[in-house]
């Protein structure tokens, strides 16, 4: 499919054309699509289009996993189904409820969109105002964009450090996905694996090259959740950030970077360094690399430092 296909889906609401085109389809595995997302921050310039999103066809349809922004990003997705398999989306997983993941789902009116009960309990109470933050961060992008709360999954979350339960099996035309529910990176994470290709959609549990954002964060949590999803026999994993890994590099590089905030954030509250002086720390040479790392640090130590200081924060215990 063409960039000028998609930057015309994208007008459907007659929305103001953006500096970033809409993203195009890459194929990972057979039958797998990803639309990666830009490793930056909001902003006008890259309209909101900041997580990866994806599809898996089916001789049933297309499964969607997370569906962006905005409504205009939704139906520039669902544009991206019909043209890549030549079928339409048979069925929508959300893998968590942070807003450059669910707010597309409006573009699905007509299919079934799912999350963990978890996600759609905190979309239905907090997902207007998550609406209304992108709105001021990313402005005409977002026109006609609602909050469409998703049906809750039946399937159970995983208790921190229990890595026994079980997956649910979906099968849409014959081809197999497990459902893995977890948390840590938020209250509820849902992850999508297809077994046909031991391609692994991790959501937010998993970044890559981008520097991981923790607003929600139970680091315990996350890391049993890693662990979890490194047992998994993958060979394509679609980080909720950052690039196609084929591997599980992504992986260990997602809980380097939480061990060390995890033992910077104590080390700094045991040495009585303030907010200010914990901002200015500096990641291993190994971590530079990653996107955004300055600003997701500050933020990760304007959020959390408060509760290390007071070892309130399961984190800091």
């Amino acid at each position: 499919m063409t960039r000028r296909l998609l930057a015309a889906c994208a007008m459907l609401l007659g929305t103001a054309v953006l500096a970033r085109e809409a993203p195009v389809p890459q194929q990972v595995a057979d039958g797998v699509f990803v639309l990666e997302g830009a490793r930056e921050h909001f902003s006008r310039a890259n309209g909101g289009d900041i997580a990866n999103t994806g599809f898996i066809a089916t001789p049933a349809g297309a499964v969607v996993i997370d569906t962006g922004a905005s409504l205009r990003y939704g139906q520039a997705q669902r544009a991206a189904v019909r043209a890549t398999t030549g079928r339409d989306a048979v069925q929508v997983y959300i893998t968590h409820a942070h807003p450059d993941h669910f707010l597309g789902s409006q573009a699905y009116a007509d299919v079934p969109v799912q999350a963990l009960a978890a996600t759609a309990a905190r979309i239905a109470r907090d997902g207007d105002r998550l609406a209304q933050n992108l709105y001021l961060l990313v402005g005409p992008a977002m026109d006609g964009t609602a909050v469409r709360v998703p049906s809750a999954l039946a399937t159970p979350a995983v208790a921190p450090g229990d890595a026994s339960q079980a997956p649910a099996a979906v099968s849409f035309g014959g081809r197999r996905l497990q459902l893995i529910a977890l948390h840590g990176h938020s209250a509820a994470d849902l992850a999508v694996f297809d077994d046909a290709t031991g391609s692994l959609f991790a959501g937010d549990l998993v970044f890559f090259e981008r520097a991981p954002t923790l607003p929600d964060a139970d680091l315990p949590a996350w890391l049993a959740a890693l662990d979890r999803l490194a047992q998994l026999p993958v060979r394509a994993l679609v980080p909720g950030h950052g690039p196609v890994v084929r591997g599980t590099q992504a992986i260990a590089q997602t809980r380097d970077y939480l061990l060390w905030v995890r033992d910077t954030l104590r080390d700094a509250a045991a040495r009585g360094l303030d907010m200010h002086e914990a901002m200015r720390l500096r990641a291993p040479e190994r971590l530079r690399r990653l996107a955004v790392l300055e600003a997701e640090w500050q933020r990760t130590v304007m959020q959390r430092y408060p509760a290390v200081e007071q070892g309130i924060w399961p984190a800091a215990r």
